[in-house]
């Protein structure tokens, strides 16, 4: 068990040069969900990640949490990274610590990319969350797989079963019950809706086609609430939507961030 703050348990990978870039992965993988962006990314930038408490190589949180600690942790880790300002792209639950970050620290952010995200999940997903951290508890998060994975990507692209799938469905099978569980009732506790309209930066919301309806829902209304905003639809896509378009998805980010 760890201190959620302690910026020091932090491995943070740092490749490239140029602007700072931080990519804030989704819950239940690590930050190798970025490895497909990295290699591009690092050309022109410099480019961040780590991973989230409780996931990967950073050690399960002694206590529970809410998404504003994860934002100030990310804060320490810039911090001691001695980055002032950076471009913030957040997916999922990495897009909530995104959110926040940009409403919070809106000095040290200078563009916003927030990824088949929501600033508060839905009444019925907010039980779900409940149910997942039982079942990832008593059974691990392996016992969640199948029916994941349907929400994570289209049929079509589970049938073909690439790297992106095997990638996700061996983090399932590693990632910490205990340390997936925190994070889904932090998710369940998150409401970032009175945050949204302080988010100054430029900002582009991207979305899956085929998420679900509440993620559909979500990424429009943060397109119209956020001052600087503007939506852009990855399509054939759910809710692993990076990884089903990974080009389609850096061309977009490329010219958002110029």
């Amino acid at each position: 068990m760890a201190n959620l703050l302690d910026a020091n348990i932090i491995q943070l990978q740092q490749t490239g040069a140029g602007p700072a870039v931080v990519l804030l992965h989704c819950l239940g993988v690590d930050r190798h969900l970025w490895d497909f962006a990295t290699e591009s990314l690092s050309r022109d930038f410099m480019v961040l990640t780590y991973d989230l408490p409780g996931h990967g190589k950073t050690p399960v949180p002694a206590n529970p949490y809410s998404i504003e600690h994860l934002s100030e942790l990310l804060a320490a880790v810039l911090g001691r990274a001695q980055v002032r300002r950076a471009h913030v792209m957040g997916i999922s639950l990495g897009g909530l610590v995104a959110q926040h970050f940009a409403a919070t620290y809106a000095n040290r952010v200078d563009r916003l990319v927030l990824i088949d995200t929501t600033p508060r999940y839905t009444d019925e997903l907010r039980e779900m969350w409940a149910q997942r951290a039982a079942a990832a508890r008593s059974a691990g998060v392996g016992s969640l797989t199948e029916d994941l994975l349907k929400i994570w990507f289209t049929p079509e692209f589970l049938k073909q079963n690439p790297p992106a799938v095997r990638y996700v469905r061996d983090m399932f099978a590693r990632t910490s019950g205990e340390g997936y569980a925190l994070a889904c009732e932090a998710l369940a506790a998150a409401d970032l809706r009175p945050f949204i309209r302080k988010i100054s930066a430029p900002t582009l919301v991207i979305c899956g086609d085929q998420d679900i309806p509440s993620f559909l829902d979500s990424s429009r209304w943060l397109a119209r609430d956020i001052p600087h905003a503007r939506i852009e639809w990855l399509s054939p896509a759910r809710h692993a939507s990076v990884l089903e378009q990974p080009d389609v998805f850096l061309r977009l980010v490329r010219e958002f961030l110029g």
